[in-house]
């Protein structure tokens, strides 16, 4: 691996996206792929199984809030700095649906100091909007990347 003062933006997003991936089991336990990481963005896709349903026959929308969650993850710790959420909130708008392929696009809306906002779409297969996710972080001692 080139160091890190030789690394572009793209390179050091997609660095600490490798490096937050090998320790997130409940991303790669749900299925989740992530389809893209930039700096401040990232986009994950999961298909909805029957295991994710609830009692109407939808997706549980704890699902799609842990969907939105990691996407809003990948996006505010793609800079070399640890972060993690401090509040969260979500805003379903349609239902999942069993066998719908879901994608969550993170966008960094504000970086300011230690802190971050983040807006996170979830999408279907057709393009239909299924919720909007809005994170806050906070960067932590650590980062993703040696310095050395």
């Amino acid at each position: 691996m080139k160091p890190l003062s030789a690394m572009t933006p793209q390179e050091i997003a997609e660095a600490s996206a490798r490096s937050l991936w090998e320790g997130d089991t409940a991303t790669q336990e749900l299925g989740m792929r992530l389809e893209a990481v930039g700096p401040g963005t990232a986009t994950i896709s999961m298909t909805i199984t029957a295991a994710m349903s609830n009692g109407h026959g939808t997706c549980h929308g704890g699902y799609l809030f842990t969907l939105a969650d990691s996407a809003f993850a990948f996006a505010c710790n793609s800079r070399n700095q640890h972060a993690v959420a401090q509040h969260c909130s979500i805003t379903y708008l349609l239902p999942g649906r069993i066998g719908d392929r879901l994608t969550a696009q993170a966008v960094e809306v504000s970086r300011q100091g230690r802190s971050g906002i983040y807006d996170v779409r979830i999408t279907n297969q057709d393009g239909q909007h299924l919720a909007e996710f809005r994170g806050h972080c906070r960067t932590i001692k650590g980062t993703h990347i040696p310095e050395g």
